[in-house]
């Protein structure tokens, strides 16, 4: 099952996703499936037609927490040790954009680089879980990228203004739930080239391992999203890129880089 949260020039609805990649129809529900009981409406929309337009599938009322350095490949290449314990951040729920929304870089960065990483949808008031109940807390998954100011982040000491900026958080382009992703790729490309190519098997912290950790630092509510770190090959991101970032069995979010 596929979440999708979209548009038609009103006000955002959900769907149901079905269809081939390319040829998606959405399902419409009433209601929104993380805070209301949900049915269907009846009514049936191409993703494809005019005027449709898909939003992030969430954006959180509380925060995107981040993990970094969660894969020691991507630890090794910017110059860091594994950390012993998961290194958490947040990013405001105003960095969030959807697909194809522009990433705008910032005027005060000249090395903006994309993240490519799975992203955790939480369902349930969750505090101090233990991490063999940690999942029956999740919603359900969707693609992330965690786009940093990287000479930011090096110079600042701590990573508010690097990560936090707004549309420095891609979500979409829908949510999957109940889906396995102990060995799923991630993947991001720039111009259709690859640039990361890894699987969640290489974390360091597994995802419920991470959000039984993070419980123990915020109260997670509904709609709040984990970010669950970003393997090896980050890159920049110069004025008129399309980054495309995928995750197995999720789907690909794609958005334009744009310098206002």
């Amino acid at each position: 099952m596929r979440i999708a949260r979209f548009t038609t020039g009103t006000d955002p609805r959900f769907a149901l996703v079905e269809g081939a990649p390319g040829d998606e129809e959405l399902l419409v529900i009433s209601g929104d499936p993380l805070y209301q009981p949900t049915q269907p409406t009846g009514e049936r929309v191409r993703l494809a037609d005019d005027g449709v337009r898909l939003l992030a599938p969430v954006i959180p009322r509380s925060k995107v927490v981040g993990v970094g350095r969660n894969y020691a490949e991507h630890a090794a290449e910017l110059g860091n040790a594994v950390p012993p314990a998961p290194l958490l951040f947040l990013k405001p729920n105003t960095s969030v954009v959807g697909p194809d929304d522009p990433i705008v870089l910032p005027d005060w960065s000249e090395q903006v680089e994309h993240e490519a990483e799975l992203a955790v949808v939480i369902g349930k008031v969750t505090r101090n879980v233990a991490p063999d109940e940690a999942l029956t807390k999740v919603f359900g998954f969707t693609v992330a990228n965690d786009v940093t100011a990287r000479d930011v982040q090096r110079t600042d000491g701590q990573w508010t203004r690097a990560k936090g900026f707004d549309s420095s958080c891609p979500l979409g382009p829908w949510i999957v739930p109940g889906l396995d992703v102990d060995d799923l790729y991630v993947r991001a490309r720039v111009n259709g080239a690859t640039r990361q190519d890894g699987r969640t098997s290489q974390m360091v912290f597994d995802v419920a391992y991470l959000v039984s950790y993070v419980s123990e630092v915020f109260t997670l509510l509904p709609g709040d999203v984990i970010l669950t770190g970003t393997p090896a090959g980050v890159g920049p991101l110069t004025e008129r890129d399309v980054v495309e970032v995928e995750v197995e069995d999720i789907g690909m979010l794609r958005n334009p880089v744009i310098r206002r």
